[in-house]
C-alpha cells in the first residue's frame, strides 16, 4: 500500500485490506464526516454495490487502530447509536485472512 494521503477536509478515510482492497479495486475512499459507525456499511455498500454481503458480513473494524463493533441498528429502535466517526478519523475493513 502506497502512501495514504489525509483525508479533505470535513471527511475521514476508509481503508481497505485483503478481499476488501480487490473488491473495491481501490486502497482507500474518503467520505463525510460526521457519520454514526451504525450508518458506516450503509454508506459502502452505497458507493459500492455488494459489499455488503461479500465482505463487510465477515470482516473487522478498527477506527484510529482500535477495534469498534459496527451495530446493526441506527438507534432507530431506541438504542444507543454507538460511536460517532469524525473528521480526521482512519477506518480500517479488515476481512478474515487465512494462512496455510
Amino acid at each position: 500500500m502506497d502512501a495514504i494521503a489525509k483525508p479533505p477536509k470535513g471527511h475521514f478515510i476508509v481503508l481497505y485490506f485483503a478481499s476488501a482492497n480487490s473488491f473495491t479495486a481501490k486502497e482507500y475512499d474518503t467520505f463525510l464526516a460526521p457519520l454514526p459507525i451504525s450508518k458506516l456499511f450503509d454508506a459502502l455498500e452505497e458507493k459500492h454495490s455488494g459489499i455488503k454481503d461479500k465482505i463487510l458480513s465477515s470482516c473487522l473494524v478498527t477506527v484510529n487502530l482500535n477495534y469498534v463493533d459496527v451495530p446493526k441498528s441506527d438507534g432507530d429502535d431506541g438504542s444507543e447509536p454507538g460511536y460517532v466517526i469524525q473528521e480526521g478519523d482512519e477506518v480500517a475493513i479488515i476481512p478474515p485472512v487465512s494462512s496455510g
